[in-house]
């Protein structure tokens, strides 16, 4: 998603791989590479960037820059384009390589590999034909924005990138608005404030963080509701890698009629304080005021 070669700090080095590194065996290697600072990336995706037959990458530039950066040299090898425009007529010559018994390192634009970018097709078929697949961990934009975030880790839902389409982009919202998980999205900086527009049609109130160039020098998180950071949003948008995360939706509170569907399949099997907590947890309504209704509805049906 971001500049995979970028740095951060004053007066770095290059890093030289100077230790000889065992050669991996046959197979495809998904490697993470930085999201900003270049410093990010692991030792093993350096090794495997060293030692590899073949490499592809998303965007070859960068891979070949940040190769550069850590003194990798390419010594003959070739870097194959792997993009959404050439994936058809490029796969089948990385399946060759690898049905040579050769060893295929793919880098994605940056991050990791397969979230938002075409390499699952590659994964997918590569896996189909017998290959072994092997990820190596590392640099993940949605991942580091859930981190910085401050809202609830335990359960979140990647949506990748919105339509750019207005039509498109509301039905793909209505999609996942209810879902009970905080939600990660990648968004054009210049259609931050299009998708908050959008949320804010239904629910304005919603816990919002934008991550902007997360891991880079002018690294910026912004925290507020939906509509307080509309407010905060020019109209040509923002600069950078952008990630949006929302947090779960607001529990809307339940009416009277629904309070006494929910109890009335409980009155007969559960005690009237057993019925009312159930349902007031589930609601989001307090106890006492369930309790109470519960009640008249056991006078009533007495």
């Amino acid at each position: 998603m971001e500049d995979s070669a970028s740095t951060t700090g004053t007066g770095a080095r290059p890093l030289s791989l100077s230790v000889d590194v065992t050669a991996p065996e046959p197979g495809l290697y998904l490697v993470a590479t930085p999201i900003g600072s270049a410093r990010d990336i692991t030792l093993r995706a350096l090794d495997l960037l060293n030692t590899a037959d073949v490499l592809a990458a998303e965007d070859t530039r960068r891979l070949r820059h940040l190769m550069d950066i850590h003194g990798i040299h390419l010594r003959g090898r070739r870097i194959i384009a792997y993009h959404d425009h050439n994936a058809e007529r490029q796969r089948p010559a990385i399946l060759a390589a690898l049905a040579d018994g050769k060893s295929v390192g793919y880098a994605s634009d940056a991050g990791t590999p397969l979230v938002a970018d075409p390499g699952y097709r590659l994964a997918r078929d590569a896996a189909e034909a017998g290959f072994s697949v092997r990820a190596l961990p590392g640099p993940s934009a949605a991942l580091v924005a859930l981190s910085v975030s401050g809202l609830p880790s335990d359960r979140f839902l990647f949506v990748g990138f919105p339509p750019a389409a207005a039509g498109a982009r509301r039905k793909w919202i209505a999609g996942w608005r209810d879902v009970e998980a905080t939600v990660i999205v990648f968004e054009s900086p210049r259609r931050v404030k299009q998708l908050l527009e959008d949320i804010c049609e239904a629910e304005a109130n919603r816990a919002t963080v934008i991550c902007r160039e997360l891991t880079k020098k002018f690294e910026e998180v912004m925290r507020g509701t939906a509509a307080e950071l509309l407010e905060q949003i020019p109209e040509q948008g923002l600069r950078g890698e952008i990630v949006v995360l929302f947090g779960r939706p607001e529990a809307e509170p339940a009416d009277e009629q629904a309070l006494r569907e929910a109890l009335s399949g409980l009155l007969g099997r559960f005690s009237v304080r057993e019925a009312a907590a159930q349902v007031a947890s589930r609601c989001g309504v307090p106890r006492r005021d369930v309790y109470a209704l519960a009640l008249a509805m056991k006078k009533e049906r007495e």
